[in-house]
């Protein structure tokens, strides 16, 4: 017992250093990811890169986005992009991280 004494503190920094930092960044990414598999047709988003916009379709691989972000001259505004840049759903106008 007294050979182990020795490894108590590294072991006591191994225990905090996964429950501060490593266990809440796991669920944090499991959350983003079930957000980003239950997106569908007429949800609000904010991409990673800050465009705000209104999801019109998904390709058949659901990995590509359609979203409308705005009007200019009667004419919508349609993007396309990646399934992983979705940062934020918004609901009520609201930023709901990963939900």
């Amino acid at each position: 017992m007294e050979q182990l004494l020795p490894f108590f503190p590294l072991i006591a920094i191994g225990a905090i250093f996964y429950f501060l930092l490593l266990r809440p960044e796991q669920a944090k990414r499991k959350k983003h990811q079930n957000m980003l598999e239950n997106l569908s047709k007429g949800d609000e988003i904010v991409t990673n890169g800050g465009l705000h916009g209104k999801i019109l379709g998904m390709s058949n691989d659901k990995n590509i986005i359609l979203l409308t972000v705005g009007e200019v001259n009667n004419q919508e505004i349609k993007v396309q992009i990646s399934r992983s840049a979705v940062a934020f759903l918004k609901k009520g106008g609201e930023l709901i991280e990963g939900e």
